[in-house]
């Protein structure tokens, strides 16, 4: 049975009431934009309805467990939830530029941005191709969320003493995620000119620049840099951090494949419609002969894949041993991450939320 996961609802709502007055005032400076561009900052405000706030919660439980190691009674700044906010903002824009990468439909059970955006520009009766438009207007889109955070990062840090470090571990974020990012890209060609017996390395790299270092250590390490944690401190829970990370992201693969539609947003094996080279594609691959293998190849990554050649990739997959060892190494690296916080010079309280939070993140359904 899962912890009790830390104040949740205390994050959301302050994170929504930072978006709020941050959108307001985008609101207001864009005006002289003109009606046209209503459209894209409207966009931009709907991407960030909605999501887990994963991010945010770990840059809160990295703050509380450097903050209230000192102080029991720290309270939390204007700074720290406008970090929070920021970082929801960047993986807004992540998300954006995400579907477009995977010619996703939907995100979050809704119409994705760029698909929400080519309907803009039909229902607009405007002339030419509603879904080049619509892909354009979003990598624009995802730039301006980009920008946005920037802006929310500055104006959290800009009088703390401290803030040459907070912003140093927020830029190496963004580098580490856009590189993980093409990472995975290439890895669906690059695969084929390399040995079968390296991908699970090779996909390994991208889990831990694409995600792990990104949704869960960076967002723990920015949240106790804003705390002004020392190096000591920083250091458990970027060992902490980061095979929670990597455990996250497998369970997100496996979620990919055989996640119920109805509960994550998105259609069941999609990430096999896409040819997503994760670690559970190369486990089943090392197992396969030749001629299995050349039709698991086949198939993979074709858009068109009905119900049934979904299912029998699922069960290719299951009966490889792939799932059952990918699930193996999720509670490995739930054991390594737990052993992270023994004897850490962190709030002992904020330590078990942090075990919470960590079980939350890698035993779900969504």
């Amino acid at each position: 049975m899962l912890g009790v996961v830390p104040s949740p609802t205390l994050v959301s709502d302050a994170v929504a009431d930072r978006l709020r007055l941050f959108l307001h005032r985008m609101r207001r400076e864009s005006e002289d934009y003109g009606p046209d561009a209503a459209a894209l900052v409207d966009s931009a405000a709907d991407t960030l309805v909605g999501g887990k706030r994963l991010r945010a919660r770990f840059c809160h439980a990295g703050w509380q467990a450097v903050a209230r190691f000192d102080d029991r009674r720290a309270e939390e700044t204007t700074a720290l939830w406008d970090v929070c906010a920021a970082l929801e903002v960047f993986q807004s824009a992540a998300l954006v530029h995400d579907d477009i990468i995977d010619n996703s439909d939907t995100r979050r059970g809704r119409p994705a941005a760029h698909r929400a955006l080519e309907g803009t520009h039909r229902d607009a009766g405007w002339r030419g191709d509603a879904a080049a438009f619509g892909r354009s207007s979003a990598i624009l889109l995802g730039d301006l969320l980009v920008a946005w955070s920037d802006d929310l990062l500055e104006d959290a840090i800009g009088d703390l003493p401290h803030a040459a470090a907070v912003r140093r571990e927020y830029g190496r974020m963004r580098r580490d995620v856009t590189v993980g990012q093409f990472l995975d890209i290439a890895e669906e060609s690059a695969w084929s000119v390399h040995a079968t017996d390296s991908h699970v390395e090779r996909a390994l790299r991208v889990v831990s620049f694409k995600s792990a270092r990104y949704s869960i250590e960076q967002p723990l390490v920015l949240g106790a840099a804003i705390a002004d944690g020392g190096e000591e401190q920083l250091d458990a829970l970027r060992r902490f951090g980061h095979p929670v990370g990597m455990a996250f992201q497998l369970r997100d693969d496996v979620l990919g494949v055989f996640g119920d539609a109805a509960v994550t947003g998105k259609p069941a094996g999609d990430d096999l419609r896409e040819g997503k080279r994760t670690v559970l594609v190369a486990l089943t691959r090392q197992t396969l002969e030749a001629s299995a293998r050349n039709l698991f190849d086949e198939m993979l990554g074709d858009p068109e894949l009905t119900a049934q050649q979904v299912s029998f990739l699922q069960a290719t997959i299951a009966e490889s041993g792939a799932l059952d060892r990918v699930e193996h190494m999720i509670g490995e690296y739930a054991v390594e991450a737990d052993r992270a916080l023994s004897g850490a010079r962190l709030d002992n309280a904020a330590v078990g939320d942090l075990r919470d939070l960590a079980r939350a993140a890698t035993v779900r359904s969504a």
